[in-house]
């Protein structure tokens, strides 16, 4: 008896394998990230991912990226000496950081783009997701991003910023413009918001639409001690606040045609940016008037100590984050006077797609009369 039990359990494990396996779509196309002429990794209409790999004296490989448990997506190893493998099941729609293992050691995958985060250049694969249009590249008016090299007294150091001017900015005479300080999430970098969600892109299309009102975005590196992964406890915000309100700002100012005043000045960020967002903001009022939290927990109004010349709190997350917190602090900042905002990005999480629908939401709402 026992013997049938389990030869029926082994006849419905594989009887729902092989079901599984005949329901993926053999529509695969390589990623939109990959490197000029790699076909892989690639995406399926259903988003799956498949990755193929060329180890041939290798013992194991797999990739982080997946739904295979801790080890991710485990590669099988042809007779060419390559390995392939697909995800055990769909992936969210976006950007997602992987890596390969192979025999213990970590890799990135030649045939694709890499990207910083988890404080190191990962590799990287786009989902293709079904509202992609608003970020999607298209015949617009561009504006620029230019990168900046500012001196920093207080790190001893010359640091990197990347500054986005909207279309036009150029040919726009004296004319000035607000700024939106936008920082990036734990581990990642100045790169980040323009690299993984295509900040630039947004801007240019919400502005083409005249759904936003055209203003410079600068990014810039938000660590200022050397914090190691999964040290985030370490971090203090004094050093990096010096840099941003004394050092910074002041250099932007007096390099872009800026307003530089307290009304035309916001500032956000996504997750750990987002904690940086409110710190500065609440210790700093005067310097900003409309804060952004994306996937960066949440304002309540016992925070806010002078409403006079707050104009925006805007705060937003994944449907599988906190939304019920999202939503709630904003009815309470609401009830209490003040200009609030939520935002839930449907079906996504702590992730990229999360924060460029984030920003196409916040977007138009900044620097409004």
């Amino acid at each position: 008896m026992k013997n049938k039990i389990v030869m029926l359990c082994v006849a419905i494990s594989l009887a729902i394998s092989l079901a599984s396996a005949q329901d993926v779509k053999e529509d695969f196309k390589p990623s939109v990230l990959n490197q000029p002429g790699q076909m892989y990794p690639q995406v399926n209409s259903q988003g799956y991912a498949r990755f193929k790999i060329v180890a041939p004296n290798a013992q194991a490989v797999s990739v982080s990226l997946g739904l295979g448990g801790r080890g991710g997506t485990v590669l099988k190893k042809s007779d060419d000496g390559t390995w392939m493998g697909t995800t055990e099941g769909p992936m969210d729609e976006g950007f997602h950081y992987y890596h390969l293992t192979v025999d213990g050691g970590t890799f990135n995958d030649p045939g694709t783009l890499n990207f910083f985060g988890s404080c190191r250049w990962e590799s990287g694969i786009e989902i293709p997701a079904s509202d992609k249009d608003f970020y999607a590249l298209k015949d617009v008016p561009h504006g620029h991003v230019s990168q900046v090299l500012f001196p920093s007294k207080s790190t001893n150091t010359s640091r990197r910023a990347f500054v986005y001017t909207p279309p036009g900015y150029e040919a726009s005479g004296n004319k000035r413009y607000p700024v939106l300080y936008l920082q990036h999430g734990w581990g990642e970098d100045e790169t980040a918001w323009t690299n993984q969600g295509f900040a630039h892109l947004i801007m240019d299309n919400l502005i083409a639409e005249g759904k936003a009102k055209p203003f410079i975005i600068v990014m810039t590196y938000g660590m200022t001690n050397d914090t190691k992964w999964g040290r985030i406890g370490d971090f203090k915000i004094e050093n990096f606040q010096t840099v941003l309100i004394d050092e910074l700002i002041p250099y932007v100012d007096t390099h872009f045609r800026t307003l530089a005043n307290q009304p035309n000045r916001a500032m956000a960020g996504l997750s750990m940016g987002g904690m940086e967002t409110k710190m500065i903001t609440l210790a700093r009022p005067d310097v900003f008037s409309h804060y952004a939290l994306l996937s960066g927990g949440t304002y309540a109004p016992t925070d806010i100590k002078d409403k006079s010349k707050l104009k925006l709190v805007f705060m937003s997350c994944g449907s599988r984050e906190n939304p019920d917190k999202v939503k709630q602090s904003a009815d309470e900042l609401k009830a209490a006077g003040i200009n609030a905002a939520s935002y839930v990005s449907n079906n996504t999480a702590h992730e990229f797609l999360t924060w460029r629908r984030s920003l196409r939401e916040l977007a138009p709402l900044l620097f409004q009369k």
